[in-house]
Parts: structure tokens; sequence; C-alpha cells
């Protein structure tokens, strides 16, 4: 992948970046992105760009919950 061009925006207080204009229209509206973050830099990503092997990196509590809270699952780790 080839370098498109370097911005700058500044972190507030509250940890919010404003993304620049010329960048966000590349992407829809409520596009969900996964924010990737390495010793040296963060990467927004598509979602959709995402592989497998990287899905359970931004998988919720509350969306491992459906799966994981379970009398079957309780059971099943009851004596280890």
């Amino acid at each position: 992948m080839s370098l498109i061009e370097i911005k700058t925006g500044t972190i507030t207080e509250k940890g919010q970046i404003v993304i620049p204009k010329s960048l966000r229209e590349r992407f829809s509206p409520g596009e969900k992105v996964a924010i990737i973050s390495y010793e040296d830099r963060i990467e927004l990503r598509p979602i959709s760009s995402v592989n497998e092997a990287l899905s359970c990196a931004y998988a919720t509590e509350k969306t491992l919950k459906k799966d994981w809270d379970s009398k079957e699952e309780d059971e099943a780790w009851k004596n280890l």
C-alpha cells in the first residue's frame, strides 16, 4: 500500500481527534473503524478491511458475554 498523504491533528484533553475533511470524505458517514495501536503509531481501518486474525482485538465484553455467559460455560470451566 502506498502513502497517499500525511495530515496533522491534535489530541484534545478528552482524547478526541478531528480527522481532516479530505480524509473523512474517503469514507461513508457512520462507517465503523478499527483502532489499532502499535508501539509507534495508531491506525484507523475500516472494519471491513480488518482480517479475521484481528477480529478478537475489537470484540467487546458485551459481545462475548452472549456466547460465554451460560450455565454450560460455567460448568465447563468449574474445575479448571
